[in-house]
């Protein structure tokens, strides 16, 4: 007889549910980290290696581009060998690749580690949230997705804060060599994590009568082709908002990096609590409405994030701005979870997330185009990008399903 929710996940928090909780968080925080300090440092960056602006961000579209082949090799480990093993070592991979980055002799060097290293960025995000929402209580299901999601601008906020306070003493290669940091969090999960529960519970049984995975998929690709559109407009909506927004205020606005930081904060900030509000109205309201509702108020914070002068209207309108992109955002790792088949958590999440990636890989050069042919204004290439992947996004949830409820824990 199958195993069942109150088999495998308690109802009540326990010390290795928190325990896993901040691992995975923690792991999505510091990839995200790992991740951002190249935004910030894109400029300098580029200068250095002689190249222009446009060329230097197709080190941010190829790691996009590279996650979901991340995802492809990462998850079926953590099937297979289950999630925690696969994490620790995703981590430490993804950590020393970004000191290794600090070394960089010249740009092909450097693109070079950028590919490998979106590779390793892109099995964190599946293996963490499935180790993470197979293990919380059902109950507290929106809140930890919120949560969980929380980790990326947590990240962000974190590459803001040691970009304004270490950059100008450490250099843009120095920011890398800070990014090995994450191997610490992978000695952590090591020693104090748990396992999935509900991986645990699928090897007691016949290899045979456990869920297979390309039936899985074939049986549901409507869901799973919904899905990868779905994470193809989500990361336009975060990354056509987040990537080239410092450099819009160091370029267009010319302010010092310790203002940008400072601003960067800000709207961080507000990501993290937007998130972890719609996380939790999630639970209440249902994974679309709350979606459909965050979006939709992202239009009207375009004029203040956008056209705003001065560095406190810009900074109030992307503060909102970042609040409804990542509220909308933080229902994601629940409502992808909730949507696929048993048997494939550890894969599907976090490779339709991934592949939506790869679709809006060029976001950067695309807006640093249109920046280029609008005479240098980002603020239109911004503003553009941001509406019409915001109206996508209400569209699409319009037209998907409501998966508030499903049971993550059976395993069959």
């Amino acid at each position: 007889m199958a195993r069942t929710a109150t088999d495998t996940v308690p109802d009540r928090w326990t010390g290795s549910q928190r325990r896993t909780l901040f691992a995975g968080v923690g792991a999505w925080t510091l990839d995200a980290f790992d991740y951002f300090v190249l935004v910030f440092v894109l400029d300098t960056m580029s200068k250095d290696f002689h190249i222009t602006l446009v060329t230097a961000t197709l080190a941010i579209s190829f790691t996009l581009v590279m996650r979901p082949v991340g995802a492809l090799v990462f998850g079926p480990l953590a099937e297979r060998f289950g999630r925690k093993p696969v994490l620790v070592v995703d981590i430490v991979l993804f950590a020393l690749i970004e000191l290794a980055t600090t070394f960089s002799p010249s740009f092909g060097v450097f693109f070079a580690l950028r590919i490998v290293y979106g590779i390793a960025m892109g099995g964190i995000w599946g293996v963490g949230s499935a180790l993470t929402m197979e293990t919380v209580p059902a109950r507290s299901r929106g809140a930890v997705s919120g949560l969980f999601q929380a980790g990326y601008p947590l990240g962000y906020l974190l590459a803001a804060a040691v970009f304004g306070l270490l950059e100008p003493t450490v250099g843009w290669r120095g920011m890398f060599a800070i990014g090995v940091v994450p191997v610490v969090l992978a000695i952590y999960i090591a020693l104090r994590v748990d396992e999935s529960p509900v991986w645990l519970a699928s090897q007691g049984r016949p290899r045979e009568s456990r869920p297979a995975f390309w039936p899985a998929v074939r049986a549901n690709w409507p869901v799973l082709a919904f899905a990868v559109v779905l994470m193809a407009a989500f990361n336009y909506f975060s990354h056509g908002t987040q990537d080239l927004y410092p450099t819009f205020l160091l370029e267009q606005h010319h302010f010092a990096p310790g203002t940008v930081s400072l601003i960067a904060i800000t709207y961080n900030i507000a990501a993290i609590i937007g998130g972890l509000v719609a996380g939790t109205l999630s639970e209440r309201f249902g994974r679309k409405r709350t979606i459909i509702v965050f979006a939709a108020l992202a239009l009207p914070a375009i004029p203040l994030w956008a056209f705003a002068g001065g560095s406190v209207l810009l900074g109030v309108g992307a503060f909102l701005m970042q609040f409804m992109v990542q509220g909308a955002w933080g229902v994601i790792p629940a409502y992808l979870n909730e949507l696929v088949p048993a048997g494939t958590r550890a894969v599907l999440p976090g490779f339709v997330y991934q592949l939506g990636n790869v679709i809006a890989s060029p976001n950067a050069t695309i807006q640093a185009l249109i920046a280029r042919s609008a005479g240098g204004d980002f603020a239109i290439a911004l503003a553009a990008v941001a509406a019409v992947v915001a109206v996508v996004i209400v569209v699409l949830m319009a037209l998907g399903r409501e998966t508030r409820g499903a049971d993550l824990t059976t395993t069959t």
